[in-house]
């Protein structure tokens, strides 16, 4: 219960350049957080990013010991209903008092190669990258979900900036 504690609770940031970047970390809270359990390859995070201040925030990368490339993501319908997988171009945007949804199918925190097993019940330490210079460190829990099911295409360049992951909605 104490890992659903840490997350349930606002999130402190733990160095800053400024004091302006250090309030504006300290009033993003991430609670909920999670990843998707794997043995190797790709997985997700997951949560909810509320932004309580009275500004706009933007959430332009993250990281973590998890992955050795993390990328923020979203998914997009095609005119015929299949949905892609693709980074977000200029990261995510938390309005003043508006909370950001990361889930399943939707906006996430995508990890492109782990770097061993990710067993449920683990927590995975991951850092918010604020386009202020500012970073929030939260962890996640490890869970076992069966949903998102995707197939990657065999051809995809692991290094592209753009590269899209489309999925099979069998």
């Amino acid at each position: 219960m104490a890992a659903a504690a840490l997350l349930g609770s606002a999130l402190a940031l733990t160095a800053c350049s400024s004091d302006s970047a250090a309030e504006t970390a300290e009033s993003l809270t991430v609670t909920d957080a999670w990843v998707k359990a794997v043995d190797d390859g790709m997985t997700a995070a997951f949560g909810l990013v509320e932004n309580t201040t009275d500004e706009a925030v933007t959430i332009v990368g993250a990281s973590t010991d998890a992955s050795t490339m993390v990328q923020l993501h979203e998914t997009v319908a095609d005119d015929s209903g299949n949905t892609t997988m693709q980074e977000v171009d200029g990261g995510f945007t938390v309005e003043p008092g508006e909370t950001l949804t990361l889930e399943p199918g939707g906006n996430h925190i995508m990890f492109m190669d782990i770097t061993e097993p990710l067993e449920a019940g683990a927590e995975v330490d991951i850092t918010l990258e604020l386009e202020d210079g500012s970073e929030v460190p939260f962890t996640a829990v490890v869970k076992e979900f069966s949903g998102a099911q995707e197939e990657y295409t065999a051809d995809m360049d692991m290094d592209s900036e753009d590269m899209d992951m489309s999925s099979d909605e069998s």
